[in-house]
């Protein structure tokens, strides 16, 4: 691999790693945003989200340890195909999140492979 390459992919994992783990980290500090968007049939949602925000945390840590990366990858990868009935359920249901355009929540659905592919390429 070339150093510029090379140096490319380390950003890309760092920055990975900056988005889950903040993504991970506001499950904590803002619970209630994630709760209501929660699609009813399941149960209990604040442990679910803490459940997430913890997955979100460890993959993205993961990503920064070569040992560990792979199953960070494959663990995020998993995760981010939990959570998509959680888009779905916001996009289907404007008035949950009503400080978002209904444009953005439809927008987050096709951006989910697009983060399953970055994910991926952080191997």
């Amino acid at each position: 691999m070339t150093e510029t390459k090379s140096l490319k992919l380390t950003i890309s994992r760092s920055l990975c790693t900056l988005a889950f783990a903040a993504a991970g980290l506001l499950h904590f500090v803002k619970p209630q945003v994630f709760c209501k968007i929660m699609p009813a049939y399941l149960p209990f949602p604040l442990e679910l989200v803490y459940v997430s925000g913890i997955f979100e945390i460890a993959g993205a840590l993961g990503l920064l340890i070569p040992g560990l990366r792979r199953p960070a990858v494959w663990g995020l990868l998993c995760l981010l195909v939990a959570v998509f009935p959680a888009n779905i359920n916001m996009a289907l249901h404007p008035q949950l999140t009503p400080d978002l355009p209904v444009w953005l929540l439809y927008l987050r659905l096709p951006l989910q492979p697009v983060l399953m592919l970055w994910v991926w390429s952080c191997l």
